[in-house]
């Protein structure tokens, strides 16, 4: 089994940057795939982005060019790092491992004048 807490959510004005931390414990050794998906009020979870084994990364459009994906320590610690946010990226953060489909227990982040 695999163990996720993340945090760093908060509250940030438009425009500003927020890195959020999902820790992993637990049988690390066998994650080839890390995800974060959010989840807005009333809306369905969705995938935000992926970082794999080797390093690839993949990113929802909606935030392409303004979120970054990065793992240390192999798999001990995956980030994602949030600029130039909108009012549309307040959801609750969730990060995500395969194999096994563990998720953690979420971080709030609200983008908010």
């Amino acid at each position: 089994q695999v163990q996720l807490v993340e945090s760093g959510g908060g509250l940030v004005q438009p425009g500003g940057s927020l890195r959020l931390s999902c820790v992993a414990s637990g049988s690390i050794f066998s994650i080839y795939r890390m995800d974060w998906y959010r989840q807005a009020p009333g809306k369905q979870r969705e995938l935000a982005a992926t970082i794999t084994n080797g390093g690839s990364t993949t990113y929802a459009d909606s935030v392409k060019g303004r979120f970054t994906i990065s793992r240390v320590n192999a798999w001990n610690t995956v980030y994602l790092q949030m600029n130039s946010l909108k009012p549309e990226d307040t959801a609750v953060y969730y990060c995500r491992v395969l194999p096994g489909g563990y998720w953690g227990q979420g971080t709030q982040v609200t983008v908010s004048s």
